[in-house]
């Protein structure tokens, strides 16, 4: 299944290069989209999963290309389209996946991904055609996860990366990695890469045409996070969580002991996954608060009460912490949004 979440201002920034490298304004295109303008001022800002992708829909549409301005050859629209209907057909992961990084290969110039095999693990190589110009990161992270989340799609399972590999230094908004891809992250290396155990590129292609219909329909915000593993520990810890109102989520103790595990076993389990009980509480009650600011009328008072805090200026001090802004600054700009540029 997909989570839902919220996406660091920085992808946002970084979806919009290609849109000023042409020439046109962005402004616009952010008031369609729902997002307040403002935010690209605040490094900490976040937007939801659906604005997010209602942005790179305009962005495609406004160039007619789907890399959204990265390449210096566009990928008219349709074609990813095209690419799903010709890799659902495979039957194996490992032809799929194969078949998807040779379309992209035909269709960009500046950006060639390979697949190798490294001893018991798959590598999904990034191979820029001017290695010694700055890296696109915004290209490099995009079909990274583009074409990982396809083929978690197509197995109907999440596929766990086994190593990241970025040429370039950390960002600002590495840590968005580790959700992203995987804990296990290596800044400064020769090339960008995924690694997988190569056991996975057996696996059947569990989807037909049939469903590719509404697989489209909801691209592209269904690549933009991450594809959750329901037996996973984190995700069931998530169901959990979601099932219950926020006042009423229960200590870390007490949560190991609704899932039959030790204190220590379930704690030994989340930093596998590279997650925390309390990190997880806190991205969960950070989306809810962004879609809770955006989607209804409540008052922020109504709200930090339904998220479990017992005073307004708690919440007003977390959504700082968690976005940069004040809680009511952050829906202001959503409703009277500036048209900058």
């Amino acid at each position: 299944m997909v989570q839902k979440g919220t996406i660091s201002i920085a992808f946002v920034a970084g979806a919009l290069e290609g849109v000023r490298a042409r020439g046109l304004a962005a402004g616009p295109l952010l008031v369609k989209a729902g997002i307040p303008p403002a935010l690209l001022d605040q490094p900490q800002a976040r937007v939801s999963a659906a604005a997010y992708g209602t942005l790179l829909r305009l962005i495609a549409q406004v160039l007619d290309d789907e890399f959204f301005g990265q390449d210096s050859r566009r990928m008219k629209v349709g074609s990813f389209a095209m690419l799903c209907r010709a890799v659902v057909q495979c039957r194996r992961l490992d032809r799929a996946l194969g078949r998807t990084l040779r379309f992209f290969g035909l269709l960009l110039d500046d950006i060639h991904p390979t697949l190798e095999r490294d001893g018991g693990s798959l590598r999904l190589a990034l191979r820029e055609r001017s290695p010694d110009a700055p890296p696109r990161i915004f290209a490099q992270e995009t079909l990274l996860v583009f074409v990982h989340r396809l083929c978690c799609w197509l197995v109907n399972r999440r596929l766990p990366i086994q190593a990241a590999q970025f040429r370039y230094p950390e960002p600002a908004h590495g840590t968005e990695y580790r959700i992203l891809f995987t804990p296990r992250l290596h800044f400064g290396q020769a090339r960008t890469a995924l690694l997988f155990d190569a056991a996975l590129g057996e696996l059947p292609v569990a989807r037909s045409e049939a469903a590719l219909k509404d697989f489209l329909r909801l691209a592209p915000e269904n690549l933009l996070v991450q594809y959750k593993d329901s037996r996973g520990v984190a995700m069931q810890v998530r169901g959990r969580l979601r099932a219950a109102p926020p006042a009423d989520w229960p200590d870390f103790e007490a949560m190991a002991e609704s899932m039959g595990m030790s204190p220590s076993t379930l704690r030994r389990r989340l930093e596998a996954e590279g997650h925390s009980y309390q990190g997880l509480k806190d991205r969960l009650r950070r989306d809810m608060a962004i879609a809770l600011l955006s989607g209804t009328s409540q008052s922020v008072m109504a709200i930090a009460a339904e998220l479990g805090f017992a005073e307004a200026s708690a919440f007003h001090r977390a959504f700082r912490k968690w976005t940069g802004a004040c809680p009511g600054d952050y829906r202001g700009g959503i409703s009277r949004p500036d048209d900058r540029g």
